[in-house]
């Protein structure tokens, strides 16, 4: 982790810099990508005052203590920016995780869903031939669904012929 230690009517002191710097270190574990942290360590009369940024990850945390001692505030602030860390790192997995974690049931299409709650696939095995775009634009007209599955004769590949909304046909195709 990139650190750069600002000292603030305090005199430089290499130890701290460096305990700073130690602590921070811990926390590369729990980012997975680089990230810098802007620390300002300051005294103001008797209260000692530890303010950390840490951006990077997708993340851009802070925090502040202030107390008697700066190596307490300091191990104060970097508690609390852990759990920062921790709580964001958990809603970007949420999110992530957030469409797979829906329950899904795959049911065949004759049972009718048994609770609102959960979503429901309908699973419906077609068979397809091999015909032209045209022969599959005139089966659509026959037939009273909303898309066709063919196999396309010219490029013996499957694609999905869909009636759009304003009447006309829409084709999906692999690309090549």
């Amino acid at each position: 982790m990139q650190t750069s230690v600002t000292f603030k009517n305090l005199d430089p002191s290499e130890t701290l810099k460096s305990y700073v710097t130690d602590k921070l270190n811990r926390f590369d574990r729990l980012l997975e990508n680089p990230a810098e942290a802007n620390v300002v360590l300051s005294v103001e009369k008797f209260r000692h005052i530890a303010e950390i940024n840490i951006a990077g990850d997708r993340l851009n945390i802070n925090g502040k203590e202030e107390t008697a001692d700066m190596y307490s505030a300091i191990d104060m602030v970097l508690d609390k920016l852990e759990k920062q860390i921790k709580k964001g790192k958990q809603k970007i997995r949420e999110r992530r995780v957030g469409f797979k974690a829906k329950k899904f049931v795959l049911e065949p299409e004759t049972n009718p869903p048994e609770e609102d709650n959960e979503r429901q696939v309908r699973v419906k095995n077609i068979e397809y031939k091999p015909m032209d775009v045209e022969e599959a634009v005139l089966q659509m007209d026959l037939m009273n669904d909303n898309f066709l599955v063919f196999t396309n004769a010219r490029s013996d590949r499957v694609n999905v012929l869909y009636r759009r909304k304003d009447g006309h046909y829409g084709l999906i195709q692999p690309s090549t």
